[in-house]
This record gives structure tokens, sequence and C-alpha cells, in this order.
């Protein structure tokens, strides 16, 4: 793009891997992580991970011609095929167990065509075992490139009828007429086919000559629902890939990409025999940023810094917070959000005219658009595992971003009901600890241990019935309205444009002005504020529970209001009172909805308490009452 803008010519890819390919940036943005280089090994069988967060790049990736030096063939099941294996039976087995073999044709078909095709590069005569498979496929049709879908097809009514098996020496089906059960002549047929897979890698000497070839299994979750049939086609295929790893040895791996809800949805008895072949995928803050770096340096031709990017492309901060920690703390921990967040900043900035960099009200009102898109793909990504999450989400809106138990539980009660109604199926699990687990898993909500607040993703355990604090994730926070800790209203400063200077008292900060203020009223109105201001920071600094964010934004507010008394003039002192007043029972409000803990419920008495002691006082200064004394 000649002559272009830097913010012109920013780009961070596409959403999906297949058209991030075919531009060119996942090739050359790729960052090559741990992940990637276990499954290029082989060393493990299965990358799990949720969606967006790069297994279909890396599944697209080993897929290119000539990445992986064994070879790969790629299969993505389509509606049809899915529908033909849920359907799949055979008398005398178990569902698993009869799906198991389904797949396992597919792989036997797939590895005989390759062997047939491959056996040339070894440089030797063609083995009796590779003839055996090409008339084996010949006879039945499978030599020629088909869809998926056809291939399964013809394997169910291989497999549930009679295969012609001449090849390998077996005329018209004979020796299987003494194979009584349908399941155990299928079985027999697709060992006989197997065998002799094994035979032509063993005679090519594949599993020492050259890496194996890779069966790549992708795209599951288009044709999967939360089902028994469907979940048993899953299992089918995890029986038939750790079948074939042993099988063929080192000749051929399977290599299986997983969404993670749907994984660990499954239930069956040899589960914990995977448990070594798990890859789960996971990102840190480093490796993102990484990413983002090093496609962003792709986009613009040239060696990109991070000062760069974050200082000079991007601006150095935005709302007091560095860059770089606003944007990766905004986002779910994986490559297609930051993608799509990024690019939203750099297609805002266009919008407003803005090529030579990004402005912080491009990043914010990027930062709105994206959450709300995150809001929408988040009930989209767990729409067949969990309905009805987005009938959950009101239960957040306008309030704080810090929830606790109790506070949940007095939402959730008025709704229960009509959720059952809606969803009988779940009904079971649409409790409080339910949809705790459900939006802690989803990673909606984190929750409070220690110090920290732990989102899913990581090797956590899940919520736990102790725990009592919970935080919407940033990523949700803007589309939610739920953009501060407590909920809180800004305090209307009707005076003070800043807050200069600080004092710290306790746990808690105090605003020291440098600004001369005038002689205090020893009692008037503001001395009034000033006290109740002095005497509820001072509570909120001892209040027990109360989360180091709730009381950080309270202690904010407050210092804006000490700053409002300090500096109003004498003819301002009712507007002062009545704002704080007014602030004061908001907060109150505001504390005994979310009932973060017994010292939370204290303070918020005390708020009560101050804001019906300033409003008796301004009532005895205007001839109202007798005011009230301290």
């Amino acid at each position: 793009m000649v002559g272009a803008s830097v913010v012109e010519r920013l780009y961070f890819g596409r959403d999906d891997a297949e058209r991030d390919l075919a531009d060119g940036l996942l090739r050359s943005g790729f960052q090559e992580t741990a992940a990637y280089g276990v499954a290029m090994s082989g060393r493990k069988m299965l990358v799990i991970g949720r969606k967006g967060v790069g297994k279909s790049a890396i599944c697209v990736l080993l897929a290119a011609d000539g990445a992986h030096p064994g070879g790969t063939v790629l299969i993505t099941p389509d509606d049809t095929a899915g529908e033909e294996i849920r359907r799949f039976e055979l008398q005398g087995l178990p569902g698993d167990t009869a799906k198991s073999l389904i797949w396992r044709y597919v792989f036997a078909v797939h590895a005989a065509r390759h062997v047939v095709r491959h056996a040339g590069t070894h440089g030797r005569r063609t083995p009796k075992s590779v003839r055996t498979l090409r008339r084996f496929l010949k006879a039945n049709q499978e030599w020629l490139d088909e869809s998926l879908s056809d291939r399964i097809v013809k394997g169910v009514r291989g497999l549930q009828g009679a295969l012609s098996l001449e090849a390998f020496g077996f005329g018209a089906g004979v020796e299987l007429t003494r194979v009584k059960s349908e399941g155990a002549r299928a079985s027999h047929q697709l060992a006989v086919i197997e065998k002799g897979v094994a035979a032509a890698f063993d005679d090519l000497g594949c599993a020492e000559a050259h890496p194996p070839l890779l069966l790549l299994v992708d795209q599951l979750e288009q044709v999967w629902s939360a089902e028994r049939e469907s979940n048993s086609m899953v299992i089918g295929l995890l029986l038939a890939a750790r079948h074939v790893s042993g099988l063929y040895g080192r000749a051929l791996n399977c290599l299986l990409f997983l969404r993670s809800d749907i994984y660990d949805s499954l239930s069956f008895g040899e589960g914990d025999k995977f448990r070594s072949d798990e890859l789960r995928i996971t990102w840190t803050e480093t490796e993102l940023e990484a990413l983002a770096l090093r496609r962003a340096g792709v986009s613009l031709g040239e060696d990109l810094t991070a000062q760069r990017l974050w200082g000079e492309i991007f601006p150095r901060t935005v709302n007091g917070e560095p860059t770089v920690s606003y944007l990766f703390t905004r986002a779910l921990p994986r490559p297609r959000d930051i993608i799509q967040y990024l690019n939203g900043c750099q297609s805002t900035a266009m919008a407003n005219g803005h090529r030579d960099r990004i402005l912080e009200s491009d990043v914010l009102e990027a930062t709105r658009q994206f959450s709300e898109w995150k809001m929408i793909d988040l009930v989209q990504e767990y729409l067949v595992a969990h309905p009805f999450l987005e009938r959950l989400f009101p239960l957040f809106q306008n309030s704080g971003y810090v929830v606790t138990r109790t506070a949940l539980e007095t939402r959730f009660l008025p709704v229960a009901r009509a959720l059952h109604r809606e969803f009988p199926a779940y009904a079971h699990g649409l409790t409080l600890p339910g949809i705790l687990t459900v939006l802690y898993e989803v990673g909606f909500l984190g929750v409070r241990r220690g110090n920290d607040v732990v989102y899913s993703g990581g090797p956590w355990p899940s919520v736990q019935p102790h725990e009592e604090e919970f935080h919407i994730h940033p990523c949700f926070r803007a589309a939610l309205g739920a953009t501060t800790a407590a909920g809180l209203g800004v305090y209307n400063r009707r005076l003070a444009e800043s807050i200069q200077g600080q004092i710290v008292t306790g746990d808690v900060t105090i605003l020291r002005s440098t600004r001369t203020s005038r002689p205090s009223r020893e009692f008037g109105l503001l001395q009034r504020v000033r006290r109740a201001c002095r005497t509820i920071l001072d509570l909120t600094g001892r209040a027990d529970g109360l989360p180091a964010e709730v009381r950080s934004e309270i202690s904010h507010q407050l210092a804006r209001i000490l700053h409002d008394a300090e500096c109003a003039e004498e003819w301002e002192e009712y507007t002062v009172l009545q704002s704080a007043a007014e602030f004061f029972r908001e907060l109150s409000a505001r504390l005994h909805e979310q009932a973060l803990s017994d010292g939370t419920l204290i303070l918020a008495r005390r708020l009560d308490e101050e804001a019906r002691r300033l409003t008796r006082a301004e009532g005895g200064y205007m001839g109202g009452g007798s005011g009230d004394s301290y």
C-alpha cells in the first residue's frame, strides 16, 4: 500500500485460521509456542482448548504443503458425515465401540491411500502388501478423491454389510460367514484391512525412514450437540485414535483438535487413559503481547519494537493505565480476541480520521464495541452446552463488577422459576452453585482467592462452596455497564476539577489540597460534611471483608466530596451538603444490595445515619428543624 499511513497499514490478521493462512499473515506472523512444538513432534494426541485459542491455526499450518515432512491428512466432518456417524450402530456392540469402528475405517482408508501413493518415494520395488492395498481400494471404490461424508457412507454400508476383501485373500466373504454377530463381523473385516495397512508400512520401513503420517481431525464442534449420540461420536473418535496410534506404531500419528467444553463433558470408562495424551492450550499475557507485536511488525514491514507500537502508534496510556495492561486485561486470553480487539482499535481510528496514530479516545470507543461483541460471542460459543447463558447476564447489568454469593442469590431467586420453565432439561443445574460454576468455567466470572482474582483457563479448581466474592471479567464490563467495583455513580463535583495531593490514613486515601483553603466554619454545614466524610473514610478503612477495589472506589469518591467541602464558598454549602447526602444514600443502597460482608453492612448503616444527619442539619439552618449536634 504505497504512500499509506502507519495506521492504514497496521493489521493484526483474520479471525479464522483458514483465511489468515490465505492472507499470508498466519504463516509469517505465527507465534511458535510450546504447544505448536509438542503438536509437531507427535508426543501428544489431543490438542484441547477454548474456541479461539489457536487450535485450528496449528492444524492449518501442519496441514499446509510441506509443513510436516511425513505428510498429513486433514479430516473435518460436515453435517452429513456427523449425522451418519451419530446414527451408526452395530448389533452386539455398545454405541461408543461401534462408532469407533467407523472412525477406524476412515483412518485405515486414508492411511492406505497415502501408503499406495507414497510407496514410490522409497525407491524400491513396490512390495506385495502395497499392491494388495491398491487392489482393495479400487475394489471398494475408495481410490477416488471423495468427500469425507461419501467415504463414511461407504464405510457404514461396508461394515454393516460386507466389504470386498478379495485383495486380502477372502473370497466373497466366505471366511466371514461363520461370524454371526454384526458387530463381530464388522470388527473382523476392519482388522483384516488394518493388518494390511500395517504390513505395507512395515514393508516400506516408513517408521524408520521418515517422520510419521499425521491424521489431523478438526472442527468436531461443527457436528456436535450436547446429546448422547454426539458424545458417543466423539468418544468413538478418541478410542479409534488411540487404537490406530498403537497399531501402526511410529508410522502414523493421530492428532485431534477438540474444544475443551466438548472434551470435558465426556464421561466414559477409558477416559483416564487419555490424560498423558492431552495438550491444553493456554496463553499468557506475555505470549499474546509477543503475538501482537509480531503481527503488527509483519503488516508494517518493519522490525517493530514494543516501545514504538505501544507508545507511538498506540497511546502510551489509556485511562491512566499503561496501554498494554489496559488492552490485554480486557480481552480473554486467546489470540482471536486480541486480533479482533486490536483490529477494532485500528478501524475505529481510521473511521475517526486518525491516520498517523491511534488515540486514547479510539481505544475507549473500540473497547465498548469489543465488549459488546464478546457478550454475543460468549452466548454463541456455549449455545449448545449452556443455552440459558444469555438469560443470566441481566443479573449483572448496571451494577458493580464485584458481586458476592449472597447478592447474586438475591438477584437469582426471583428469576429461577422462570429459567426452570424455559429450560427444563437444565433445571437441575440452574441453581446458585450451578450458575456460579458455569459462569466461572466460561470465563465470565473470576473468583477472589487470597489477594488475587482467578479466572478459568489456568490450573485452578472450579468454584468452591466457601468462596464468596466474584468479579465480572474486564472483557464484559463495558457492555454490562459494570465499570466500577461497587456500581457507584460518580459524585457530581460542583467545584473541583482535580484532586491534588493525598494524605493516607490507615488503608484509606484522603485528599490534601495544595490550594490554600479559606478558614473553616466551626459550626457551618461544610464542617459537618467534612466530619461525615472522615468518619466514613475511617470506617471504610476498617470494614472487614470489603474488597480492595470497592474500598478504593469509595475512598476516591469521598475524597472528591472532601475537596468540594474544603474549597466551596459560603453560598455553595447547601449544594455540597445536598450532593454529599445524596451520594451517601446511593452508596448505602449499593452496599446493602451487594451484601459484601458484615463489615460492609455496618458501613452501609453508618452511611444512612450520616445522610440523615446532613439532611437534618440542612433543615436546622433553614429554620425547618433543630439540626444535629456533633
